[in-house]
Protein backbone atom coordinates (compact mmCIF):
# COMPACT_ATOMS: atom_id res chain seq x y z
CA UNK A 1 0.00 0.00 0.00
CA UNK A 2 1.33 3.38 -0.57
CA UNK A 3 2.17 5.97 1.72
CA UNK A 4 -0.45 9.08 1.30
CA UNK A 5 1.08 11.83 0.03
CA UNK A 6 1.26 15.31 2.17
CA UNK A 7 -1.15 17.76 2.05
CA UNK A 8 0.34 20.99 1.02
CA UNK A 9 -1.09 24.27 0.51
CA UNK A 10 0.89 27.00 -1.41
CA UNK A 11 -0.68 30.46 -1.15
CA UNK A 12 0.44 31.87 -3.80
CA UNK A 13 1.44 31.10 -7.46
CA UNK A 14 4.75 29.65 -8.35
CA UNK A 15 6.41 28.92 -11.36
CA UNK A 16 4.96 26.05 -13.25
CA UNK A 17 8.21 23.86 -13.32
CA UNK A 18 7.83 24.07 -9.58
CA UNK A 19 4.08 23.27 -9.19
CA UNK A 20 4.29 20.57 -11.53
CA UNK A 21 7.57 18.90 -9.45
CA UNK A 22 4.78 19.34 -5.87
CA UNK A 23 1.98 18.16 -7.87
CA UNK A 24 4.23 14.82 -8.46
CA UNK A 25 5.76 14.72 -5.15
CA UNK A 26 2.67 15.76 -2.78
CA UNK A 27 -0.79 16.53 -2.58
CA UNK A 28 -0.21 20.15 -3.84
CA UNK A 29 -3.28 22.54 -3.24
CA UNK A 30 -1.98 25.52 -5.49
CA UNK A 31 -3.24 29.11 -5.69
CA UNK A 32 -3.89 29.41 -9.37
CA UNK A 33 -5.20 32.97 -9.14
CA UNK A 34 -1.98 34.25 -7.40
CA UNK A 35 -4.37 36.50 -5.53
CA UNK A 36 -2.86 36.78 -1.73
CA UNK A 37 -4.99 34.67 1.02
CA UNK A 38 -7.50 36.82 2.91
CA UNK A 39 -7.85 35.57 6.90
CA UNK A 40 -10.03 33.23 5.98
CA UNK A 41 -8.29 31.56 4.08
CA UNK A 42 -5.22 31.03 5.73
CA UNK A 43 -6.96 29.84 8.55
CA UNK A 44 -8.73 27.27 6.78
CA UNK A 45 -5.47 26.54 5.42
CA UNK A 46 -3.42 26.13 8.80
CA UNK A 47 -6.31 23.53 9.95
CA UNK A 48 -6.46 21.56 7.04
CA UNK A 49 -2.54 21.48 5.84
CA UNK A 50 0.33 18.98 6.39
CA UNK A 51 2.76 21.83 5.11
CA UNK A 52 2.18 25.49 4.76
CA UNK A 53 3.79 27.03 2.05
CA UNK A 54 3.23 30.79 2.25
CA UNK A 55 5.55 33.80 1.12
CA UNK A 56 6.34 36.99 2.83
CA UNK A 57 2.92 38.62 1.67
CA UNK A 58 1.40 35.90 4.43
CA UNK A 59 1.35 36.96 8.01
CA UNK A 60 1.58 33.63 9.55
CA UNK A 61 1.15 35.35 13.29
CA UNK A 62 0.00 34.02 16.81
CA UNK A 63 -3.19 34.11 16.76
CA UNK A 64 -3.44 32.34 13.24
CA UNK A 65 -1.08 29.50 14.50
CA UNK A 66 -3.74 29.25 17.55
CA UNK A 67 -5.71 28.03 14.77
CA UNK A 68 -3.77 25.01 13.35
CA UNK A 69 -4.85 22.20 13.04
CA UNK A 70 -2.76 18.72 14.58
CA UNK A 71 -1.64 17.93 11.42
CA UNK A 72 0.49 21.27 10.76
CA UNK A 73 3.78 20.25 11.31
CA UNK A 74 6.15 22.10 8.60
CA UNK A 75 6.01 26.08 7.00
CA UNK A 76 8.02 25.88 4.57
CA UNK A 77 8.61 29.74 3.61
CA UNK A 78 8.85 30.25 0.06
CA UNK A 79 11.56 33.01 1.00
CA UNK A 80 14.79 33.92 2.57
CA UNK A 81 13.18 36.29 5.46
CA UNK A 82 11.35 35.01 7.79
CA UNK A 83 9.95 37.98 9.71
CA UNK A 84 6.31 37.31 8.25
CA UNK A 85 6.60 34.05 10.66
CA UNK A 86 6.04 34.14 14.45
CA UNK A 87 8.96 31.19 14.72
CA UNK A 88 8.51 31.56 18.13
CA UNK A 89 5.20 30.18 18.41
CA UNK A 90 5.31 27.79 15.87
CA UNK A 91 8.28 26.12 17.74
CA UNK A 92 5.89 26.24 20.82
CA UNK A 93 3.49 24.42 19.23
CA UNK A 94 5.40 21.25 17.62
CA UNK A 95 5.68 23.27 13.91
CA UNK A 96 9.44 23.28 12.42
CA UNK A 97 10.05 26.39 9.99
CA UNK A 98 12.37 26.38 6.93
CA UNK A 99 13.26 29.40 4.57
CA UNK A 100 15.01 29.72 1.30
CA UNK A 101 18.79 31.20 2.23
CA UNK A 102 21.70 31.47 -0.44
CA UNK A 103 19.02 31.43 -4.00
CA UNK A 104 18.64 35.18 -4.13
CA UNK A 105 22.03 36.41 -3.18
CA UNK A 106 23.39 36.90 -6.70
CA UNK A 107 20.22 38.61 -7.87
CA UNK A 108 19.23 41.15 -5.07
CA UNK A 109 23.25 42.23 -5.10
CA UNK A 110 22.87 42.94 -8.46
CA UNK A 111 19.84 44.91 -7.81
CA UNK A 112 21.29 47.19 -5.20
CA UNK A 113 24.71 47.81 -7.46
CA UNK A 114 21.80 48.98 -9.92
CA UNK A 115 20.04 50.99 -7.71
CA UNK A 116 23.06 52.70 -6.81
CA UNK A 117 23.94 53.48 -10.27
CA UNK A 118 20.68 54.36 -10.96
CA UNK A 119 20.81 57.25 -8.30
CA UNK A 120 24.13 58.06 -8.68
CA UNK A 121 23.96 58.78 -12.42
CA UNK A 122 20.24 59.50 -12.62
CA UNK A 123 19.10 56.43 -14.97
CA UNK A 124 15.47 56.28 -14.03
CA UNK A 125 14.84 59.80 -14.81
CA UNK A 126 16.92 59.64 -17.91
CA UNK A 127 15.05 56.47 -19.03
CA UNK A 128 11.94 58.35 -19.63
CA UNK A 129 13.27 61.97 -21.35
CA UNK A 130 12.87 60.07 -24.98
CA UNK A 131 10.14 58.17 -24.34
CA UNK A 132 8.29 60.99 -23.59
CA UNK A 133 9.89 63.70 -26.31
CA UNK A 134 11.28 65.60 -23.97
CA UNK A 135 14.97 65.46 -25.09
CA UNK A 136 16.20 68.35 -27.01
CA UNK A 137 20.21 66.53 -27.39
CA UNK A 138 23.31 66.38 -25.97
CA UNK A 139 24.22 69.48 -23.69
CA UNK A 140 27.88 69.78 -21.48
CA UNK A 141 25.60 70.61 -18.03
CA UNK A 142 22.66 68.63 -18.69
CA UNK A 143 21.20 65.24 -16.86
CA UNK A 144 24.94 65.00 -13.96
CA UNK A 145 25.08 62.84 -11.85
CA UNK A 146 27.81 61.72 -9.62
CA UNK A 147 30.74 59.82 -10.31
CA UNK A 148 31.03 56.00 -7.69
CA UNK A 149 34.28 55.28 -8.46
CA UNK A 150 36.31 56.39 -5.28
CA UNK A 151 33.55 56.74 -2.98
CA UNK A 152 32.91 55.19 -0.10
CA UNK A 153 30.08 52.75 0.37
CA UNK A 154 28.86 51.44 3.85
CA UNK A 155 27.29 48.23 4.20
CA UNK A 156 24.59 47.92 7.12
CA UNK A 157 24.50 43.87 7.08
CA UNK A 158 27.65 41.80 5.80
CA UNK A 159 26.01 38.58 5.34
CA UNK A 160 25.66 36.37 2.15
CA UNK A 161 24.24 39.51 -0.04
CA UNK A 162 26.50 42.14 1.59
CA UNK A 163 29.75 40.37 0.82
CA UNK A 164 27.95 39.82 -2.94
CA UNK A 165 27.49 43.23 -3.01
CA UNK A 166 30.89 44.20 -1.81
CA UNK A 167 32.18 42.21 -4.13
CA UNK A 168 30.80 44.71 -7.19
CA UNK A 169 31.51 47.52 -5.84
CA UNK A 170 34.94 46.81 -5.06
CA UNK A 171 34.99 46.35 -9.30
CA UNK A 172 33.49 49.03 -9.62
CA UNK A 173 36.20 51.12 -7.79
CA UNK A 174 33.99 51.99 -4.72
CA UNK A 175 35.86 51.80 -1.11
CA UNK A 176 33.99 48.94 0.89
CA UNK A 177 33.24 49.41 4.77
CA UNK A 178 30.22 47.60 6.57
CA UNK A 179 28.70 47.02 9.91
CA UNK A 180 27.71 44.11 11.08
CA UNK A 181 26.81 42.04 14.51
CA UNK A 182 29.72 40.43 13.93
CA UNK A 183 32.62 40.97 12.16
CA UNK A 184 34.05 38.91 9.24
CA UNK A 185 36.67 36.58 9.28
CA UNK A 186 40.06 38.17 8.14
CA UNK A 187 40.17 36.20 4.99
CA UNK A 188 36.88 38.00 3.79
CA UNK A 189 38.07 41.32 4.84
CA UNK A 190 41.24 41.03 2.76
CA UNK A 191 39.27 39.80 -0.23
CA UNK A 192 36.79 41.96 -0.04
CA UNK A 193 39.20 45.21 1.08
CA UNK A 194 36.65 45.86 3.30
CA UNK A 195 37.12 48.57 6.46
CA UNK A 196 34.98 47.07 9.75
CA UNK A 197 32.58 49.74 11.61
CA UNK A 198 32.15 48.12 15.18
CA UNK A 199 29.86 51.58 15.86
CA UNK A 200 27.19 51.64 12.86
CA UNK A 201 26.78 55.73 13.88
CA UNK A 202 30.52 56.53 13.13
CA UNK A 203 30.34 54.62 9.45
CA UNK A 204 27.14 55.99 8.82
CA UNK A 205 28.61 59.58 9.08
CA UNK A 206 31.24 58.78 6.72
CA UNK A 207 29.80 57.25 3.84
CA UNK A 208 28.21 58.47 0.19
CA UNK A 209 26.41 55.96 -0.34
CA UNK A 210 24.35 53.60 2.28
CA UNK A 211 23.38 50.04 1.28
CA UNK A 212 21.11 48.45 3.33
CA UNK A 213 21.80 44.34 3.54
CA UNK A 214 20.29 42.90 7.09
CA UNK A 215 17.90 41.15 7.67
CA UNK A 216 14.28 42.57 9.82
CA UNK A 217 14.44 41.48 12.87
CA UNK A 218 12.66 43.03 16.21
CA UNK A 219 16.45 44.38 16.42
CA UNK A 220 16.70 45.79 13.04
CA UNK A 221 13.11 47.04 13.31
CA UNK A 222 14.17 51.31 12.76
CA UNK A 223 18.05 50.47 12.72
CA UNK A 224 18.45 52.93 10.72
CA UNK A 225 15.95 55.72 12.78
CA UNK A 226 15.58 59.74 12.83
CA UNK A 227 18.79 60.15 14.49
CA UNK A 228 20.55 57.79 12.48
CA UNK A 229 19.69 59.23 9.23
CA UNK A 230 20.25 62.52 10.61
CA UNK A 231 24.03 61.20 10.69
CA UNK A 232 24.13 61.01 7.03
CA UNK A 233 26.00 63.17 4.66
CA UNK A 234 23.79 65.48 2.58
CA UNK A 235 25.55 64.99 -0.74
CA UNK A 236 24.64 60.67 0.62
CA UNK A 237 22.14 58.41 -1.30
CA UNK A 238 20.83 55.34 0.59
CA UNK A 239 19.73 52.14 -0.99
CA UNK A 240 17.48 49.35 0.49
CA UNK A 241 16.65 45.76 -0.96
CA UNK A 242 16.24 44.19 2.23
CA UNK A 243 13.14 45.29 4.34
CA UNK A 244 11.52 48.52 4.49
CA UNK A 245 10.63 48.52 8.47
CA UNK A 246 14.89 48.57 9.12
CA UNK A 247 14.57 52.45 7.83
CA UNK A 248 11.96 54.68 9.71
CA UNK A 249 10.68 55.61 6.55
CA UNK A 250 8.87 59.15 7.69
CA UNK A 251 12.46 60.54 8.91
CA UNK A 252 13.56 59.22 5.08
CA UNK A 253 10.83 61.19 3.88
CA UNK A 254 11.26 64.24 5.64
CA UNK A 255 14.96 64.61 4.81
CA UNK A 256 14.59 63.88 1.18
CA UNK A 257 11.81 66.68 1.03
CA UNK A 258 14.35 69.19 2.96
CA UNK A 259 17.55 68.00 1.28
CA UNK A 260 18.99 66.64 4.00
CA UNK A 261 20.22 63.86 1.72
CA UNK A 262 20.48 63.37 -1.56
CA UNK A 263 18.73 60.57 -3.00
CA UNK A 264 17.47 57.12 -2.22
CA UNK A 265 16.92 53.48 -4.04
CA UNK A 266 14.57 51.85 -2.35
CA UNK A 267 13.04 48.32 -3.82
CA UNK A 268 11.20 48.09 -0.12
CA UNK A 269 8.89 49.99 2.04
CA UNK A 270 7.89 49.74 5.47
CA UNK A 271 3.90 49.21 4.54
CA UNK A 272 4.19 47.67 1.13
CA UNK A 273 2.37 47.48 -0.87
CA UNK A 274 1.18 51.10 0.38
CA UNK A 275 3.49 53.58 -0.92
CA UNK A 276 2.92 57.17 0.75
CA UNK A 277 1.66 60.24 -1.14
CA UNK A 278 4.94 62.18 -0.04
CA UNK A 279 7.30 59.22 -1.09
CA UNK A 280 5.25 58.82 -4.39
CA UNK A 281 5.48 62.38 -4.93
CA UNK A 282 9.12 62.19 -4.35
CA UNK A 283 9.54 59.47 -7.17
CA UNK A 284 7.72 61.58 -9.33
CA UNK A 285 10.23 64.83 -8.66
CA UNK A 286 12.90 62.41 -9.43
CA UNK A 287 14.53 62.30 -6.19
CA UNK A 288 14.21 58.93 -5.46
CA UNK A 289 14.39 55.81 -7.32
CA UNK A 290 11.75 53.68 -6.38
CA UNK A 291 11.37 49.72 -7.58
CA UNK A 292 8.44 47.14 -6.69
CA UNK A 293 10.00 44.64 -4.76
CA UNK A 294 11.92 43.54 -7.61
CA UNK A 295 15.33 42.26 -6.28
CA UNK A 296 15.25 38.77 -6.29
CA UNK A 297 12.77 38.77 -9.16
CA UNK A 298 14.41 36.40 -11.73
CA UNK A 299 13.41 33.26 -13.44
CA UNK A 300 16.35 31.22 -11.95
CA UNK A 301 16.06 32.65 -8.50
CA UNK A 302 12.03 31.36 -8.09
CA UNK A 303 13.14 28.35 -9.40
CA UNK A 304 16.18 27.82 -7.06
CA UNK A 305 14.01 28.77 -4.26
CA UNK A 306 10.89 26.18 -4.72
CA UNK A 307 13.43 23.42 -5.56
CA UNK A 308 14.23 24.51 -2.35
CA UNK A 309 11.39 24.56 -0.61
CA UNK A 310 10.39 20.92 -2.12
CA UNK A 311 14.15 19.77 -0.82
CA UNK A 312 12.88 21.03 2.78
CA UNK A 313 9.58 18.84 2.33
CA UNK A 314 10.62 16.20 1.34
CA UNK A 315 13.36 15.68 3.77
CA UNK A 316 10.81 16.64 6.83
CA UNK A 317 8.54 13.81 5.49
CA UNK A 318 11.07 11.41 5.07
CA UNK A 319 11.31 11.63 9.15
CA UNK A 320 15.25 13.70 8.57
CA UNK A 321 16.10 17.42 9.87
CA UNK A 322 15.32 19.87 6.65
CA UNK A 323 18.60 21.64 5.79
CA UNK A 324 17.06 25.08 5.82
CA UNK A 325 15.36 24.96 9.35
CA UNK A 326 14.90 28.17 10.79
CA UNK A 327 15.62 28.84 14.70
CA UNK A 328 14.65 31.97 16.83
CA UNK A 329 18.56 32.15 18.10
CA UNK A 330 19.16 32.56 14.58
CA UNK A 331 16.80 35.51 14.26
Amino acid sequence: MSKKKPLVVVTRKLPDVVETRMRELFDARLNVNDAPMSPGELVEAVKTADVLVPTITDKIDSSLLAQAGENLRLIANFGNGVDNIDVQTALSRGITVTNTPGVLTEDTADMCMALILAVARRVAEGARVIPEETWNGWSPTWMLGHRITGKRLGIVGMGRIGQALARRAKAFGLQVHYHNRRRVSPAIEEALEATYWDSLDQMLARMDVVSVNCPHTPATYHLLSARRLKLMKPDSILVNTARGEIIDENALTRMLEANEIAGAGLDVFEHEPAISPRMLKLARQHRIVVLPHMGSATIEGRIDMGEKVIVNIKTFMDGHRPPDRVLPSML
